[in-house]
């Protein structure tokens, strides 16, 4: 009797320990807080793509994004949609002042949004590189874009598709009539894109029921905000600009010296961000030093297909490393361009005033006039008489008091031995004819 009692109890305990640390377990909440912050472009997917993993792997209740953004890239928020799209976990977005453009389609795939009290969030339209409304066709895609992502977390789609094109009748809002839709807090509240307005994080939390929940906060690091910033769609043009003029100066300078080591570091710079940012893969590096190689050999091969592939293949492991092809496209003639435009400008006005180009631009010239001559100009040899010592098809040779010249015919075949007369000379060119 007494041992039964004693393995019952051993068996209690053994249960009760086994069910008291998940019990505290699932009584500590975890919540993730990430930033959305500056300018949405690839290299911000990158951090999220880790942060989110991070969230996921930390098994967190939560994923609170701290979004305060003036929009971006509309590839890269695509991205960004499909992956909180992926992840199973609790989405909150917090307008932590604005979210426009990208950054309010970015918070349309949050289960829940909150907004500070100043916050704004909408004035999603495309604009192209000249700061105009895209198209109608890159209109229509995002107008489509905006309305799956607020439909799809049970949002009235009619303010998401305002917030991307202009001119739709809002009657129960007061906006500018032809303007795009820009929510207040106390209108994003009023048309159900907010579930309230706080007014901060700490606030966030307390109306959340997380404020005693273990809070962990995700930042980029030091190489992810360098990749972000070498992969801005402003900055990659520049990179690739400062590397076409400097390896194209570096080619008609003696030696290797600044352009050139100024072109390779920029190429390395636009390789290490696109890496880091996760845009690119080793085979497009691969590609590039294939291409290198190549252009390399056309110094040492005869004709010109080396250089051609060589070319060919720099050019597309920077389109494969960009993403996307036609954004580089451009990039790539904005920097042909500007190394063209550049060299115009230092060979045409810098030329002359810069050391650095003197040595590299040929400025004298071997005229005839400061006593430099190509050849001998034997014009005492006009009208002069010899004979021919072999055929002249047209040319050949002849000999005057026994000196051997190489002539040509005035036109016609003229026989060995045949007496001729020299009409012209051109340099080293002496025509005859036949004396008569």
């Amino acid at each position: 009797m007494k041992k039964g009692l004693f393995f019952i109890g051993c068996f209690i305990l053994v249960v009760f320990f086994s069910i008291l640390p998940v019990t505290a377990s699932n009584n500590e909440n975890t919540v993730i807080i990430i930033p959305i912050e500056e300018d949405v472009e690839k290299g911000l997917h990158a951090f999220l793509k880790r942060a989110v993993n991070t969230a996921e792997e930390k098994h967190a209740d939560v994923i609170i994004f701290d979004i305060n953004t003036p929009g971006g890239a509309v590839d890269a928020a695509s991205e960004i949609g499909k992956l909180l799209n992926s992840t199973k976990i609790k989405k909150i977005a917090f307008v932590n002042n604005k979210a426009l453009s990208a950054g309010a389609y970015i918070s349309l795939f949050a289960d829940e949004i909150y907004m500070v009290p100043d916050g704004t969030m909408g004035a999603a339209a495309i604009i192209d590189q000249k700061g105009n409304t895209a198209g109608k066709k890159a209109e229509s895609y995002w107008r489509s874009a905006m309305n799956a992502a607020a439909s799809q977390h049970g949002r009235n789609p009619i303010y998401a598709e305002a917030m991307a094109v202009e001119n739709i009748n809002l009657p129960d809002l007061e906006v500018k009539k032809g303007g795009l839709l820009t929510l207040t807090a106390e209108q994003a509240v009023k048309v159900g894109y907010s579930e309230g307005t706080v007014k901060n994080m700490d606030e966030l939390l307390a109306k959340l029921g997380y404020e005693h929940a273990n809070i962990e906060h995700i930042n980029s690091s030091f190489a992810e905000k360098v990749a972000r910033f070498l992969t801005n769609p402003i900055v990659v043009p520049i990179l690739l600009s400062i590397a076409s003029l400097g390896l194209v100066i570096e080619l008609y300078s003696p030696g290797f010296g600044i352009p050139g080591t100024m072109g390779i570091t920029a190429l390395l710079l636009f390789f290490y961000g696109h890496l880091v940012a996760g845009l690119a893969g080793y085979e497009s590096l691969i590609l590039f030093i294939i291409g290198i190689v190549l252009i390399i050999a056309e110094f040492f091969l005869p004709g010109a297909i080396a250089g051609i592939l060589g070319t060919a293949a720099i050019v597309g492991s920077l389109l494969i490393a960009g993403g996307n092809i036609f954004y580089m496209g451009i990039s790539i003639i904005i920097a042909i361009l500007v190394a063209i435009i550049g060299m115009i400008i230092m060979v045409k006005v810098l030329g002359k005033r810069m050391k650095l180009f003197k040595k590299i631009i040929l400025s004298d010239s071997t005229s005839t006039d400061k006593g430099y001559v190509s050849n001998v100009n034997r014009l005492e040899l006009v009208g002069k008489t010899g004979i021919t010592m072999t055929p002249l098809r047209p040319a050949g040779t002849m000999t005057i008091n026994d000196e051997r010249l190489d002539v040509v015919s005035e036109g016609g075949y003229i026989d060995k031995g045949i007496k001729v007369k020299i009409i012209k000379v051109e340099g080293s060119r002496i025509v005859v004819r036949v004396d008569n």
